[in-house]
């Protein structure tokens, strides 16, 4: 295999994102053989397009972990996917409505409730899936952890306009939650660009580049409950990034850095 078979550039990438093409190299298509022949992906794909992709990589061959990795004692972790996901999915998609039967906090299950499916996202910080839907019935905005939600059966599709103008109040929603931050990475460390993307990689965000300063600049667009998992990345990002814009983000920085050095007798003022 190549080792230099590609070669990070995010000036590259980004004309690549535009025009709709994605470089694969061998080492991945190789690995996406392999996680295809998982059971889970059975779950989480369709057996026609898992044949699709497999007709697109006939001539890899599968990684072979056995005998050479053997797992012991490990401990017990959910699975990253939920059987849910592939049908509100669809639901989503083709703009559907659905009954949801969940159970709430205190345990109780609830009746059939007439839903809207609008976004399903997955807590980097709880490492499990949420469903945020619209009651058609109470007329709110909920979030239900997908493990909650017992039971699902599809209703009669609502007015186009109706539709509309629940997505539009989601929008609104969930704008009105939004934090912004914008991240300036160090040019000296330019060369870990890949690496420090990818501790972001599971938010919104626009990178611009700077050919004067040679500079690359991150705006970050992330939910106010994100904000504690945003720290623990900048923390672990270190000196290789400052904080242009969030007074917040500024100050817990700060504050966590000035308590640090006073444990040592560093007087910062």
């Amino acid at each position: 295999m190549n080792l230099f078979e590609k070669i990070f550039s995010y000036q590259l990438t980004s004309v690549l994102e535009e025009h709709g093409t994605y470089t694969l190299t061998t080492q991945e298509r190789i690995w996406l053989k392999t996680m295809l022949d998982h059971p889970i992906a059975g779950e989480a794909l369709s057996a026609d397009l898992i044949a699709k992709i497999i007709d697109c990589i006939p001539e890899e061959q599968q990684l072979l972990f056995q005998p050479a990795l053997v797992e012991k004692a490990g401990s017990h972790h959910h699975h990253m996917y939920h059987t849910l996901i592939q049908p509100l999915r669809k639901s989503i998609r083709q703009q559907e409505c659905v009954s949801i039967q969940y159970e709430n906090k205190h345990g109780q299950v609830t009746g059939m409730q007439p839903a809207v499916p609008w976004r399903l996202e997955f807590s980097m910080v709880k490492r499990e899936w949420y469903l945020i839907w619209y009651n058609l019935r109470s007329q709110v905005a909920m979030t239900t952890r997908l493990i909650r939600i017992t039971q699902i059966e599809d209703l009669p599709a609502i007015e186009s306009t109706q539709y509309n103008q629940i997505q539009q109040y989601m929008e609104q929603k969930a704008t009105a939650n939004q934090h912004q931050a914008l991240i300036q990475i160090l040019p000296q460390y330019n060369i870990e660009l890949s690496r420090i993307l990818h501790a972001f990689s599971c938010f919104e965000k626009q990178v611009e580049f700077s050919e004067d300063t040679q500079t690359y600049r991150i705006h970050l667009v992330f939910d106010g409950s994100e904000t504690h998992y945003v720290l623990s990345k900048l923390r672990s990002l270190g000196k290789r990034v400052v904080v242009l814009e969030n007074n917040y983000l500024q100050w817990r920085l700060f504050d966590a850095s000035t308590k640090a050095l006073s444990r040592y007798g560093i007087d910062q003022s």
